[in-house]
Formats: structure tokens, C-alpha cells, sequence
């Protein structure tokens, strides 16, 4: 499976992945596979060899963390067909870890102890059923021996039961990590009383740019930034927005569950669900994993920038405005002769054998 999806990937055969994947795992390098394993490989170079070699990485991770979830679900005994399904058919780690949320073993939660209080069935009633009036449904669980003192303790209960269960929703998690993706901003801003400290990030002081454009050297400066303590950096889900108002995230969250304010009982109650919702759980979980792919991405092309720059000092005139040539010692595969002239265009490449077992010293001189 994982051969035939990097097969696929790189628009090559199996046969030369599976070539490649061999050598990696007996300890080749991909420099070494790309200049001295050619033929192995049918001609893959250096560049489809780094990416399958991170592709493979990547999906053996995927694999063997899809058998530790699919384990740990079916232990609990809440692995339904439907759900191993969803998570077989998982094309990445964040899918993954998303369909994983609701059944991560963790510490109790607010949530947690609320159903341990006996506050689902208030929960589940306010949220299926809108008409019923809070206040009153809430009076029915008051229960001083469970920790419940009142009906505000009742109703914040339940907002911490529906808050978490919304916010373990993959689907919901999908729908907000991509609005987030295309609209967000980045804004960084300069930690009180650090400007003069902070000089070097002056243009950071008040910078705000489109999450998904920020280029990797602006990424990088506001996370040395930030963790040099110079600077605050948030991901702002509302740019356009000048109020206090919902988040379009809310709305999102609102929509995902039919809930709409239509004056009920417990609609005011469900509003503020959604609300807890955006700003306790799922906005600060996305500004940390938004954050890290955006590093993660900035890191990436800085690499690919100084690949670049450095491909072009090694290919430039190695002696300046003169022709050069050049030799690349071998045996068995021969010694390796290439010629450029004084701008450092290559003009002759050749391939001669003056050692043994070949011998061909007189040839390889007339060449």
C-alpha cells in the first residue's frame, strides 16, 4: 500500500520505489543512492529519493499510529464499523488524531466530572430539545451530595459536556481548520516595554498578514521573536471584523449543529456552548497546530532557498573566468571527467578507465 501510493506520488513504478525503500532501510543514504545507485533504482535522482525517503517516514508514522488508535479504541469497545472505516481510511496524522480525540485517554476533565454528577441527560435534553426552558430543566439535577449546589453549577455542567463533545467533532474540526487555512491572519505585536530591546523585530511590531502567504522568512523572524519573549504573535480568525462580536468560527460551530437563536428556552444556553466552544477549546487548539505546520512550512522553504543558493555557488566557474576541468576518481565505475568553459557552461563530459582492472592509460590520455 505505502509503495504504491509514493509510486503514485512521484509518477514512477513500484519496482524503482520498492528498489529505493530497500536500500534505505539496509542504511543507504540518499546522496550515496542517487550517485552510486542508479541502476538499482532505474535512474531515480536525489531529489525524487528525498522525497520518497520523507514520504516513507511519513506513512509508516501514519501506519503504526493508526494500529496504536484502532488498538486503544477496540479496547475501550467502542470500535463500530463506522468509525474503523473512518479511521482506516485516514490520509493523514491530523485526520487521524481528530477521529482519536473523543476516545484519548486523558486526565478528567470538567466534562468529565459533570457525567460522573449526572448532568448528560441535561445536557442531551437542552441540545435535542431547544424549547425546554434551562432554568427549569436545570432544577431537576440540584443535587448538593453530587456537587451540584444550584442551577447555575447544573447548567455550567452540561455547557462543559456539550463544549468538549463539540469540540472532539472531526468533522466540525475539518470544516474550521480549513476556514482558518484560507482566512486567517497572523499578527504579531511588540511585548510591552521590550521596543528598545526589540529593534531588530521593529517590523513586527504591528504586522498582521493572510495566514496562508506569509513567506518563511517573515514566519521564522516572528517565532525567533516570539520565543526570544520580544514579541506576541496570535492567529486572528476575524481581520475584517472592527466589533466584539461572534468569531465567523462560532458561526461555523453554530451552523455545524443547526443551533440558531430563535428566542427558546434554551437558546441562550446553546449560544453560549458554542461560544466556550470557539474560545476555550478549538481556537487555542488551532492557533498551536496552525502554528506549527506554518513553522514547519517556513522551515521547509528556507531549506529549499538555501539548496537553491547553494546549487549555484557549486555551479558557477569553480576558477573563475577560466575553462576547468574536472575529475571524479572511480574504479569500477571509472573516472568521471567533465569540461566547462570560462562562463562555467558545461562543454564535454566523458567517462575514461586508466586504472585497473581496465588499464586504458594510453586511451584515457588521448581522450
Amino acid at each position: 500500500m505505502i509503495i504504491n501510493k509514493i509510486a503514485d506520488e512521484l509518477s514512477v513504478q513500484p519496482s524503482q520505489v520498492t528498489a529505493a525503500v530497500k536500500l534505505l532501510d539496509e542504511g543507504s543514504t540518499v546522496p550515496f543512492i542517487a550517485r552510486y545507485r542508479k541502476e538499482v533504482t532505474q535512474g531515480l535522482d536525489d531529489t525524487q529519493l528525498r522525497t520518497l525517503e520523507q514520504r516513507l517516514t511519513y506513512l509508516r508514522e501514519l501506519e503504526e499510529r493508526r494500529d496504536v488508535i484502532l488498538k486503544s479504541i477496540e479496547e475501550q469497545g467502542k470500535l463500530t464499523d463506522e468509525l474503523k472505516s473512518s479511521i482506516t481510511s485516514a490520509d493523514s496524522k491530523t485526520t487521524l488524531e481528530d477521529l482519536y480525540l473523543p476516545y484519548k485517554p486523558r486526565r478528567r476533565t470538567k466534562g468529565q466530572i459533570a457525567i460522573e454528577a449526572g448532568l448528560e441527560p441535561l445536557a442531551d435534553t437542552l441540545f435535542s430539545a431547544p424549547d425546554t426552558d434551562a432554568e427549569s430543566a436545570a432544577s431537576e439535577y440540584v443535587n448538593a451530595d453530587s456537587g451540584i449546589a444550584d442551577t447555575k453549577a447544573a447548567l455550567e455542567g452540561a455547557r462543559y459536556i456539550l463544549m468538549e463533545r463539540f469540540a472532539e467533532d472531526a468533522t466540525l474540526l475539518a470544516k474550521v481548520r480549513k476556514y482558518l487555512t484560507e482566512n486567517a491572519y497572523v499578527k504579531s505585536t511588540v511585548v510591552s516595554g521590550k521596543e528598545q530591546e526589540a529593534a531588530k523585530y521593529k517590523d513586527y511590531f504591528e504586522h498582521s498578514e493572510k495566514y496562508k502567504n506569509v513567506p518563511s522568512h517573515r514566519a521564522l523572524a516572528m517565532f525567533r521573536g516570539r520565543n526570544e519573549g520580544m514579541l506576541h504573535i496570535q492567529l486572528d480568525a476575524d481581520p475584517q471584523s472592527e466589533d466584539n462580536g461572534p468569531s465567523h468560527c462560532e458561526h461555523i460551530i453554530a451552523s455545524h449543529y443547526d443551533i440558531m437563536h430563535r428566542g427558546r428556552g434554551a437558546d441562550d444556553f446553546l449560544a453560549q456552548v458554542v461560544q466556550w466552544t470557539w474560545k476555550i477549546k478549538i481556537g487555542l487548539h488551532m492557533e498551536t497546530e496552525l502554528f506549527s505546520a506554518l513553522r514547519e512550512r517556513a522551515e521547509e522553504e528556507a531549506i529549499e532557498v538555501f539548496a537553491k543558493n547553494l546549487n549555484d555557488l557549486l555551479m558557477a566557474a569553480p576558477a573563475g573566468a577560466k575553462t576547468t576541468m574536472g575529475l571524479d576518481p572511480g574504479l569500477r565505475t571509472g573516472v568521471k571527467v567533465a569540461v566547462v568553459d570560462s562562463t562555467g557552461k558545461v562543454v564535454a563530459t566523458n567517462t575514461i578507465f586508466p586504472h585497473a582492472p581496465q588499464n586504458q592509460w594510453d586511451k584515457s590520455i588521448r581522450t
